[in-house]
């Protein structure tokens, strides 16, 4: 009823499991494709392109298929140092960086081979054509320019292979040694010219400083001499003044006195009828009111004296000296006869007041 089973049969099962265990691992191995969250994966099954594997778990056919990542990050190429020759007949050398990003993985996986390496390429070309149509000066100038060519030249072809350049940046461009050794002296030389134009400049300003300096004093030292004058001719003014009115005085007792030696010559005589000129009773007459307080009158009238005529009164001056007295009429003589003689001297002291006050606050005395 029972049928035996041979002992090499038992003793094969547990490698059996073994093996049929392996191969479901394997199996499942081959299914199942994790794609990283910054990437995608082209599938190709037999060969075949089949789709994009997104982020995440897949599940593939086992064994025959075959997946290609793709780092849709934005990706950096450095371009190797590359030699040009400038539009004006200038080597130079310049290397740069290339900011990249797969915007298409398809089109990256079926229309170029290494599009890391054909950017790279690409962009070694681009860099020295561009330099080729530009001078020297523009070349070492002119950055933002040639990388925005750079990357104009570039957009096109890589669209085609879904991938976009995003920035194109030259880090250096360098010219031959002779034309470093000419740059250093012609800036060398340029720096020396700015030199000497900032010290011509210096010493330009500091004689205009100068001269401007030598002006001021000048006006200053003008101006005080102008008001040494001023105050020298008011010293002059005013001591002109008081000798004129010194002298009114003494002419005037002068003339009192030569008058009464006459009267008492004439009061000798035998004659009663005498015959005075009009100046004398007029001044006899002023002067005995301000000697004694009362008027001399004759006959229970003033002693007045007629004035002098146009012609005697221009010849004398009378008219400028009383035109004098007028203004000086109330002042204290003796005060302005120092004050005069400071103003000459140059001595003038706080306590010495100015001659137009004086004569201003004389003139605001009188009744």
């Amino acid at each position: 009823m029972f049928e035996l089973v041979p002992l090499q049969l038992i003793g094969a099962l547990p490698l059996l499991g073994l093996v049929v265990l392996a191969v479901a691992v394997a199996v499942v191995w081959q299914m199942v494709v994790i794609v990283q969250a910054y990437e995608k994966k082209a599938l190709t099954v037999l060969g075949e392109y089949r789709k994009l594997l997104e982020p995440g778990i897949n599940f593939v056919p086992p064994f025959v298929s075959k997946t290609y990542a793709f780092d849709m990050r934005t990706q950096t190429l450095d371009v190797p140092r590359q030699e040009a020759i400038t539009r004006d007949n200038s080597p130079v050398t310049a290397d740069a960086v290339v900011y990249i990003r797969v915007m298409d993985a398809k089109k990256a996986f079926l229309e170029v081979q290494q599009y890391e390496r054909a950017v790279s390429n690409l962009a070694q070309t681009t860099l020295r054509a561009v330099l080729g149509d530009m001078e020297l000066d523009d070349t070492l100038n002119k950055r933002q320019e040639i990388n925005a060519k750079i990357r104009k030249e570039l957009d096109e072809p890589t669209d085609e292979w879904g991938i976009r350049v995003e920035s194109v940046e030259v880090r250096e461009v360098n010219p031959s040694t002779d034309v470093q050794e000419a740059m250093e002296q012609q800036t060398s030389a340029e720096r020396r010219r700015r030199a000497m134009i900032l010290e011509a400049q210096g010493e330009r300003r500091s004689a205009i400083e100068k001269a401007e300096g030598d002006k001021r004093s000048n006006i200053i030292r003008a101006q005080g001499e102008k008001q040494s004058q001023i105050l020298e001719a008011q010293g002059d003014a005013i001591s002109t003044v008081l000798r004129a009115k010194s002298a009114e005085a003494m002419g005037e007792r002068a003339v009192i006195e030569r008058g009464m030696e006459t009267l008492e010559e004439i009061g000798k005589g035998e004659s009663t009828t005498f015959v005075l000129p009009q100046e004398l009773t007029s001044l006899v007459g002023r002067y005995g009111k301000h000697l004694t307080g009362s008027d001399t009158k004759t006959n229970g009238h003033e002693l007045e004296g007629l004035d002098f005529d146009e012609e005697t009164r221009e010849m004398l001056g009378l008219d400028a000296i009383e035109e004098i007295l007028e203004a000086t009429d109330g002042v204290d003589i003796e005060e302005m006869e120092r004050e005069a003689e400071a103003v000459k001297s140059g001595n003038i002291g706080d306590d010495i007041q100015d001659p137009d006050e004086i004569i201003e606050r004389a003139d605001d005395e009188e009744p």
